[in-house]
């Protein structure tokens, strides 16, 4: 993309900005996608993170990856209000046994950051809340320089999210590469004046715009999260059965740790309570321990599960900081470790608890087999299964949300383990979509507008139209695929298959063949929907396909695939509706469509006028129960 181009793009948003690129490298054109199959149809979702870790891997400069300069017209270059920078050499005093930087001493450095990125935000003090998984994808030797980058994707009531990105520098070389992203979340401390209603982050860039809408879906899974565990835990671990017993296999009560700190002021922040990443770094340290004692070796750790903060610690206070080995599989171990404070003789206090993940790597850097583990009695045999159940869910997580290009099929096989994982992929990928800026009018008729977007071999269409209907009446309409045959002329037939839970319902939908002698499509859509956290969200139905063992591809049909698809809402007036129908065109939908976007027919207006009279002959009528 050229200067010119960008800058033309950006004055679509705004008049009083104007684009200019700081790179022109190939690489910044290139962006990584989320969902490929085994032919050439790429989905449409770019997940910064992933493009961040493919191109770091291939050593590519972080400069070529950043958003576009954003020139004001005062002629200053905009940056985000609420970003922070650190940088950092590592110093043998930073460093561990292995001459690496300390992963403690890191969290320490990415929680400081963020700290101060939500606290420019809030104009008070801020606490850290939670931190989402962390995985660490390369260690940091001595002598380099670690770069980390803070600000606030987005605010909710007194709570905020705040984006890290941490990577490293070498200083000889210039090289950098990515060591690992997360999302924190802070929450503003009630001051003299009562509880902080914290304003509102304004996005400028694209990328902003991206995190700021996929901030909503984080909080969304952060708020279900440990109920989402506690459930597949318990129907998980009861289909395990015994714990398999191996020869050798490593006493868990010889990995136990524990280990007392007095907080003093050094480990406290500016208001006076034990600074978090301190408490981070402390659980890291007893979990390198235990892991240690496992396998008599210098363990890496490579990631760190969500984690909430159960309440402050401040000066004067002792924590205690327990560890043990839960299970050791193959190539990897899971370390359990809890923090508890008191002070004098009172109880204990839960401060915090997190599972992290070890691997031993040898003299090439590939993971060495670990020895197996034996677990205690009762409590130890239920912590040993828990293990096997987190590892399933860390492999699903990883495989629908942070998988890499070519990894996996279009269609993802659906079951309740990772159906909170499948929704959150599904709304992301459409409101990915949604934040694109490049869209070409194709074209017009009866005030409904077809616009494409053709980039990396692949082509995306989107439909727009407005209704005068409310918001919610149109969403809740929209949203029950059952009655879309009233006004799309492509669905023959659609059945519930399940019901998931109240924003997620799995469909079969069978649609009419194309030519002559041909068999119809049918598909299995995961419908996720999102009603919008405020004025500045839309009401969404986001589709894609999954597989199901209970409905596999039948003689009278062909399977057919969506990568993603699906409706946003925009409320402009409590009675007028802006409506945007986006497809990523596989080969099981394009054939549907082509012909309307060569400008051959124009039945895709037919369809939304369709559409419109739908929405406007049912405005009053009330919403239909799924079951």
């Amino acid at each position: 993309m050229n200067e010119k181009k960008g800058a033309k793009q950006s004055e679509t948003k705004s008049r009083s900005l104007r684009l200019v690129f700081v790179s022109t490298s190939s690489a910044a054109q290139t962006p990584n996608l989320f969902w490929t199959s085994t032919g050439n149809n790429i989905n449409f979702c770019e997940v910064i993170a992933i493009h961040f870790a493919d191109m770091m891997s291939e050593g590519e400069d972080v400069d070529t990856l950043l958003d576009p300069l954003i020139i004001q017209e005062s002629g200053e270059v905009y940056r985000n209000p609420t970003e922070v920078k650190m940088s950092q050499i590592v110093l043998p005093c930073h460093a561990n046994h292995c001459g690496e930087l300390s992963v403690g001493q890191l969290l320490k450095w990415m929680d400081s950051t963020a700290c101060l990125s939500a606290e420019r935000h809030a104009g008070c003090s801020c606490i850290t809340a939670s931190v989402d998984d962390i995985h660490f994808e390369h260690t940091i030797g001595l002598g380099k320089v670690v770069n980390i980058i803070a600000k606030v994707n987005r605010a909710f009531t007194s709570s905020m999210e705040v984006g890290i990105q941490v990577n490293c520098e070498d200083l000889y070389t210039a090289r950098q590469w990515k060591v690992c992203q997360a999302f924190a979340t802070f929450v503003a401390r009630r001051t003299e004046a009562g509880k902080v209603q914290l304003k509102q982050v304004s996005p400028h860039s694209q990328m902003e715009q991206m995190e700021y809408s996929l901030a909503a879906e984080r909080r969304r899974m952060r708020l279900i999260h440990a109920e989402i565990i506690t459930d597949l835990l318990s129907s998980s671990t009861a289909q395990l059965g015994e714990c398999q017993e191996y020869q050798g296999a490593v006493a868990a009560e010889r990995t136990r740790v524990e280990s007392v700190e007095l907080v003093l002021p050094p480990h406290a922040n500016h208001q006076v309570s034990t600074f978090g990443g301190q408490i981070m770094a402390w659980m890291e340290n007893v979990a390198t321990i235990a892991a240690s004692r496992l396998c008599n070796a210098h363990p890496t750790l490579r990631t760190i599960d969500m984690f909430h903060f159960r309440g402050p610690s401040h000066i004067g206070d002792r924590l205690v900081l327990k560890a043990i080995v839960n299970n050791a599989f193959k190539h990897s171990m899971e370390v359990g470790v809890c923090a508890e404070a008191y002070q004098g003789g009172e109880p204990l206090r839960h401060i915090n608890s997190a599972f992290m993940t070890f691997e031993v790597l040898d003299s090439d850097g590939k993971p060495r087999t670990l020895p197996r583990i034996r677990p205690e009695p009762v409590d130890g045999k239920r912590r040993y299964q828990e293990a096997v159940a987190r590892k399933k869910i860390r492999l699903d997580r990883k495989y629908i949300i942070s998988c890499k290009q070519t990894e996996v099929p279009l269609s993802v096989p659906w079951d309740p383990s990772n159906q909170i994982y499948l929704s959150y992929n599904n709304v992301s990928a459409l409101k990915l979509m949604d934040t694109r800026s490049n869209w070409v009018l194709a074209c017009e008729k009866n005030k409904v507008r077809l616009y494409t977007l053709e980039e990396n071999h692949m082509l995306c269409f989107k439909v727009e139209m407005h209704v005068n209907v409310a918001a919610e009446q149109t969403f809740h309409l929209l949203s029950d695929l059952r009655r879309r045959k009233e006004w799309d002329p492509h669905y023959d037939e659609c059945e519930v298959i399940h019901q998931a839970d109240e924003d997620d319902t799995l469909y079969r939908v069978a649609t009419p063949s194309v030519g002559k002698g041909a068999k119809g499509k049918d598909f299995i859509l995961l419908a996720s929907r999102r009603k919008p956290f405020d004025a500045r969200d839309p009401y969404l139905i986001a589709l894609r396909s999954v597989t199901m063992p209970t409905h596999p591809p039948t003689v009278d049909y062909t399977r057919g695939e969506v990568l993603c698809a699906g409706f946003t809402i925009w409320e402009e007036s409590s009675s007028v509706t802006k409506i945007t129908y986006y497809n990523q065109a596989t080969p099981g939908v394009l054939p549907y469509i082509s012909t309307d976007i060569a400008g051959l027919s124009s039945s895709f207006s037919s369809a939304f006028s369709a559409c419109s009279h739908f929405l406007e002959a049912n405005k009053d009528s009330l919403p239909a129960s799924v079951l």
